[in-house]
């Protein structure tokens, strides 16, 4: 899920040939809902940004695991890994 358009997520999603649908959260209701939207410093500007984070969501719809601040190297492999 990212709050990019859905246009950026259509592009994004040909791009790497994903099969699954992406979200767009452009009102950002579901990122201020799970508490990603941080403050973040960048060459001295304060701006509200997203903490790139990962919900494992169980079928029973609970949160299962979080990876908070995730490095997008070899992220895949650790979600895989905790199914």
């Amino acid at each position: 899920m990212s709050r990019d358009s859905v246009e950026s997520q259509r592009a994004f999603k040909e791009k790497y040939g994903f099969s699954f649908p992406l979200l767009a959260d452009t009102d950002s209701k579901i990122c201020d809902a799970f508490g990603v939207i941080v403050e973040r410093e960048r060459d001295g500007k304060k701006t509200m940004g997203v903490a790139r984070t990962t919900f494992l969501i169980g079928a029973d719809g609970k949160v299962s695991r979080v990876w908070p601040n995730v490095n997008v190297e070899g992220h895949a492999q650790d979600v895989f890994s905790a199914l």
